[in-house]
This record gives C-alpha cells, structure tokens and sequence, in this order.
C-alpha cells in the first residue's frame, strides 16, 4: 500500500468538483433506483454506462460506484415505510424495519438504516483498500464444497427467520427449495418442473418472487386494512439516532460489515446473502432473541451494515482476480474493459493511477450517502402519511414494473402476482415468508455445488468434511442453529412466563 499515492488520489477525488459530482449523482440516482422495487443497483449500473463512454475511466467508474453504494442502500427505504424491498439486499431489512413502521418509529429506522450502511459501506471499503491482495489469495481456496458448505451456513439462518414456529419455518423453507428447482438442470440441462411452459424453463425468476412476496402481498394487506382501519397521519420525527442507540447497535454494525465484507469477498454470494446471515447472527446473538421481527434498532442496523460491508468486499476479487464477486461488479467488470482496463493483478501494477482513486471514491461515497440519507430521511418517511387508497394503487403499480422490468415479461407478472397471493394466505395463517426467500437465493447454489463436490469425490460424501474450509462452516453453521434454536426456544418461554 503507497499511502502517498492514497493521499493523491483522496486529493484528486475531493478537490475536483467534477469528480465529486459524479459520485454525488451516482449515489443520489442509486438512492432512487434502489428504492423503486425491482430497479436493482446491477439494472441502474448496466444502464448507466452507456454515459460514461467518452470521460475519462475514473470519472465512470466514481459515478458507477456511486450506484452501487446507494443502489444497495437505496432499497432499505421501500422495505421500512412499504414493506417491498426496493432490492433483494433489503430483503432482510424488511423483518425488523417495517414493524418499526408500524410503531410510528419510521423516521427512527431510515436513520438507523443510514447509519448502519455508511458504517458498513466505509469497514468494507478500508478492508478492500489495505487488505484486498490477502483477501483474494483466501477467496482462491474457495470450491464446490466450500461453497456448498457456505450455502449450508446461510440456510441455517432459517432458525433466526422462521418466525414463532420452527416447524412452519422449515416447511416453507422446503418449500422455496423445491421451487428454485424449476427449470434447466444447471448441471445436464434437462428441464425440471416446467409443466410444459417455456416460461418456466429458466426457473422462478428471483425479483418477480421477491416482488410477489413482500410487494403484492403488503397490497393485498393494505386492500383488507382500508375497510377496517382508518388512516392516521403520524408525526415523522426523531430522525438521527441518539447516542445511546448508536451505541446499542455498534458492536452489531461492526460484527455484521466485517460479515458482510467476507461473505461479499466471495465470488457468486452476494449483498443479500451478507444480509440474511448478518441478520441471522444479531438474532443469535441477543441477550433478547424474541423481540426480533417486532421492530427493534438491531434488525435493522444488522442487515444494512451486512449488506453494505459487501459492496466493498465483493470489489474485492473483482479488482484483484478480474472475478466478479456478484452481479453488480460483473457490470462493472465490463465497464473496466470497455474503458480499455483488464481487471486483475496487472491492474495493480501498471493502473494505480485508477486503483487508488477507486479506493478514495470507495471510502468518500459512503460519506455523501451518510448525507444525502439523513437530509433525504424525513421527505422518505413521509410517504407512510400518503392515504392509503393513494398508496396502494401507487405499490400495486410499482410492483407490476418491477417483475415486469427483470425480462420484459407479462408471464413473470402473472407469476408475481400468483406468489403474492400465496405469501398473503401463508402470513394470514402465520407462515413466515421469509425462509422462502432465503431459499430461492441459495437453494441454487447449494445443489450445484452439492452435486458437483459429490462428481469430484466420486460419490463420497466425507469430502465435505476433508476439507478444512468447509468442514469448519459447516460445523459452526450447525452449533449456530442449535444455540439459535435453544436461545430463541428459552427466550420465547420466558416471555410467556411473564404474559401470564
């Protein structure tokens, strides 16, 4: 590390206007794209390097960086005041965010969430500026049973996400795996479960579920509550955290960026799988297990800072390898190649006048989302006091877009549509959608890598347990759900105690 030619680029970055705009529109627009279900941080990226064809490479890239920063952060926004995530990294916000909503605390929540995802974002980047050589090397060592077994851990946070009933939790778990098996065998190519449609030869595509899950089913909500409960304007207020709630939350934003910077230095993870397993451990490590999914500051504060930390570690084997870490810096993968930039080693060696900048722009863009989220906060709040027969058709609107946006399909829709209703007769009966979700993202990973572990080993299931990587994920993955379930089994007979 040249920290003379760190300090330079900080200069360059910060005392060029030009520079500074950039990544102050690119954070602002990735704000907005994040916010809208399913315009995701990859789709406002890959639609915005057509504009940077023509500026020099580190102007783009600063203003690409700035929609993947806000993007990510972005769609915690429509998780807490509309219970859709605006991208499937917030997915896990929405279980403590919108409850917080619902206690007139959303003001509270959007400030925790900015916080947390500048905290995040900012340990992500300085570990992706000083230590991503170190980082790589471990990535490397990564293969179909690491990765499976990396697949296992995060399944097991469906103990943390399965609501009041672990039963229930684990069969719509099973069932969301079933689900993500629709479609080409990702190993022979034979179609599975198409029932004959076209359609469904590529499988249940992810942002149309997410979409259906949370989006239309929290319409179908709103449609039952406008005939049983009338509007009430709440006062939006208390906006920047205090200090005591900053420091109830600390301990768990810097365990879960640290999390999340690991999960997202991986290639093929992803800010979701960051968020769900930072959740997954904040649950199972609360002295208060239970209060989970009711609306607390650590649910929000554990995915967003999860979820951020991962857009710095997932730049990570990007820059060093030339290997996305997920879809977002595949986009900018190929912005770095059409700007005449092969990622990798040779980067570091004859580019460093565009790898330090990347870093400062890194470090600065997580500075001006901390600004523009608190200053936007309170207009972003105040979209709960919108009347709820204006709200609904608003969401209902959004969300056909958004599963619409994914493929240019009316049969993703349809499906959307389908699964929202589903997710509203499953929640009426206290099914926990969330296990399904969690499901769809890594059920995929976890049979390719399962199935191609067992081809290497030529059937031998100890290959998983031979190999130190994934032999310690997977025996921590399962002391994790044993002290999880235990803890939250404890805590939920406590709590009954006391009601009686």
């Amino acid at each position: 590390m040249d920290f003379q030619l760190l300090y330079e680029a900080f200069s360059t970055v910060l005392l060029d206007p030009i520079n500074f705009l950039y990544v102050f529109l690119g954070i602002t627009g990735g704000i907005i794209v994040g916010a809208l279900p399913g315009l995701t941080a990859t789709m406002g990226c890959a639609l915005l390097i057509p504009f940077t064809f023509g500026r020099p490479p580190v102007q783009g890239l600063l203003m690409l960086l700035g929609i993947f920063c806000g993007g990510i952060y972005g769609g915690s926004i429509s998780s807490i005041l509309i219970r859709t995530p605006g991208t499937p990294s917030a997915a896990a916000t929405v279980l403590d965010g919108y409850p917080l909503t619902q206690k007139g605390l959303a003001g509270k929540a959007i400030g925790v969430a900015t916080v947390a995802s500048f905290l995040g974002g900012t340990i992500g980047a300085l570990v992706m500026t000083f230590l991503s050589p170190q980082i790589a090397k471990f990535g490397l060592r990564f293969g179909p049973s690491e990765f499976f077994a990396l697949a296992f851990f995060g399944l097991g946070m469906i103990v943390t996400v399965s609501g009041r009933s672990l039963l229930k939790g684990v069969m719509t778990a099973l069932f969301g795996l079933l689900i993500s098996t629709i479609g080409f065998d990702p190993l022979s190519g034979v179609a599975r479960f198409t029932f004959g449609s076209r359609n469904l030869l590529g499988g249940v595509t992810f942002i149309p579920a997410l979409i259906g899950l949370f989006g239309y089913a929290q319409v179908f909500r709103n449609i039952e509550k406008m005939q049983l409960v009338p509007h009430v304007k709440s006062k939006i207020e208390h906006i920047l955290p205090t200090f005591q709630e900053i420091r109830s939350v600390l301990g768990t934003i810097f365990k879960s960026a640290l999390i999340g910077t690991f999960i997202g230095s991986v290639p093929g993870t992803g800010c979701e799988v960051a968020a769900f397993v930072s959740y997954g451990e904040a649950k199972r490590s609360s002295d208060h297990p239970e209060k989970f999914g009711t609306g607390v500051l650590q649910g929000v504060a554990a995915p967003e800072a999860g979820n951020n930390g991962a857009t710095g570690g997932a730049m990570i084997p990007m820059l060093t390898l030339g290997v996305p870490g997920d879809a977002v810096t595949a986009v900018l993968l190929g912005a770095l190649t059409i700007h005449g930039l092969q990622p990798g080693p040779m980067l570091f060696r004859d580019h460093l006048d565009v790898i330090y900048p990347i870093f400062a722009g890194m470090i600065m863009a997580q500075f001006i989302l901390l600004i523009v989220g608190l200053s936007g906060a309170k207009l972003f709040a105040s979209i709960i006091n919108i009347d709820r027969r204006i709200l609904t058709p608003v969401i209902f609107f959004l969300c056909v877009v958004g599963s619409y946006s994914m493929r240019f399909s009316f049969f993703d829709v349809g499906l959307s549509l389908v699964i929202g209703l589903l997710a509203y007769f499953m929640e009426y009966y206290d099914y926990s959608v969330s296990p399904i979700l969690l499901a769809l993202i890594l059920g995929p990973m976890a049979e390719q890598n399962l199935r191609r572990a067992l081809i290497i080993s030529h059937g031998d299931p100890l290959i998983f347990f031979k190999r130190p990587i994934s032999a310690t994920l997977i025996a921590v993955a399962v002391l994790m759900m044993v002290s999880s379930y235990y803890r939250i089994k404890k805590s939920m007979e406590k709590e009954a105690r006391k009601e009686l």
